[in-house]
C-alpha cells in the first residue's frame, strides 16, 4: 500500500514539472524579450540623449550651451587683459618719477597719455592735482584706484553669474523632466513601470549633468582671475605711489614760511 502511494506521488511529481518547465522558460524567453526591447528603445549616443528630452529639454540644453560659449569667450578676453604688461606698461612709472624728480611735469603727461592703461589712468588722475599739494594727489590716486580696480571686478563678475546661473538652469530641466515622467504614471493609471521612470529621470538628469559641466569651471575661472585682479591692482597703487615719491619728499622738504613776532608793547619807562 504504501509502494503505491509513493508511486502515485511520484508520477504527481513528475507531471507537475512537465507542465511546469515550459511555463517558466517562456516567462524567461519573455523577460529576456521586454528587456531587449527597453535597451533597443532606450537612447544609446549622446545626441539622441539630447533630444530625448524633447522639445524643453533641447531648449535648455541650447542654453546651457549659449552661456558655454559666452564664459569661453570671457575667459578667453580675461586672460589676454589681465596681464601685467596690459596693466601696468613697463618702464612707465620709473619715466613718470624721472619727469617728476627733474619737475617736467608736461613731460610726465605726455607719457602717460602715450601708454593708455590701468596704470596711466591713476597717475593721470594724479598729476591733475599736483596744484593741491600732496593730501589732494594721494586722494586722487586712491580714488582713480579704487575706479579701476572697480570696473576690472565687474568684468570678472560675470563668470561668477554663469557660475550662479547654469544649475539653476540644469535643475530646471531636471523638474521638469521629472514632471513628465510623472504625468505618464498618471496618465497610465500607475501601470508605468520602474523602467519607465527610469527612462525619463536619467533623461531628466543630463540637463543637471550640463549645468555643472558648466557651472564648475567658470566657477574655477572666476577665483583665479579675481586674485589676479587683487595682485596687479595692488601692485600698481604701488607703483603709482612711488612715481610720485619725489613730489613727496619736495613737498615735506620745502621750508616753512616764519611768521614775524610783533614787538613788545612800550611800557611806561619808556615814555
Amino acid at each position: 500500500m504504501a509502494t503505491l502511494r509513493e508511486g502515485t506521488l511520484r508520477q504527481l511529481l513528475i507531471h507537475s514539472a512537465a507542465v511546469m518547465t515550459p511555463l517558466c522558460l517562456s516567462a524567461t524567453a519573455l523577460a529576456q524579450e521586454t528587456s531587449t526591447a527597453a535597451a533597443d528603445t532606450a537612447p544609446q549616443g549622446f545626441f539622441s540623449i539630447v533630444f530625448s528630452g524633447g522639445l524643453v529639454g533641447f531648449l535648455i540644453l541650447l542654453l546651457l550651451f549659449a552661456l558655454s560659449l559666452t564664459a569661453a569667450y570671457l575667459v578667453f578676453e580675461h586672460i589676454m587683459t589681465l596681464r601685467r604688461s596690459e596693466i601696468m606698461p613697463e618702464g612707465l612709472g620709473e619715466r613718470v618719477r624721472e619727469s617728476l624728480s627733474a619737475g617736467r611735469v608736461a613731460e610726465a603727461d605726455q607719457a602717460c597719455r602715450q601708454q593708455p592703461s590701468f596704470l596711466s589712468f591713476v597717475l593721470l588722475n594724479g598729476l591733475s592735482e599736483l596744484d593741491g599739494g600732496w593730501a589732494a594727489v594721494e586722494k586722487a590716486l586712491e580714488d582713480a584706484t579704487a575706479e579701476q580696480s572697480a570696473r576690472l571686478f565687474r568684468k570678472i563678475e560675470y563668470l561668477s553669474v554663469i557660475g550662479n546661473i547654469a544649475p539653476m538652469v540644469g535643475l530646471l530641466g531636471t523638474v521638469t523632466g521629472m514632471i513628465f515622467a510623472f504625468q505618464q504614471v498618471a496618465s497610465t493609471q500607475g501601470s508605468a513601470g520602474a523602467a519607465d521612470l527610469a527612462e525619463g529621470i536619467y533623461q531628466a538628469l543630463v540637463t543637471t549633468v550640463g549645468g555643472l559641466i558648466v557651472a564648475i569651471p567658470c566657477l574655477g575661472a572666476f577665483a583665479i582671475f579675481r586674485n589676479r585682479v587683487d595682485q596687479l591692482v595692488a601692485e600698481a597703487a604701488y607703483v603709482a605711489l612711488h612715481a610720485f615719491a619725489p613730489l613727496k619728499r619736495r613737498r615735506s622738504a620745502k621750508p616753512q614760511p616764519t611768521t614775524a613776532v610783533p614787538p613788545p608793547p612800550p611800557t611806561d619807562g619808556d615814555a
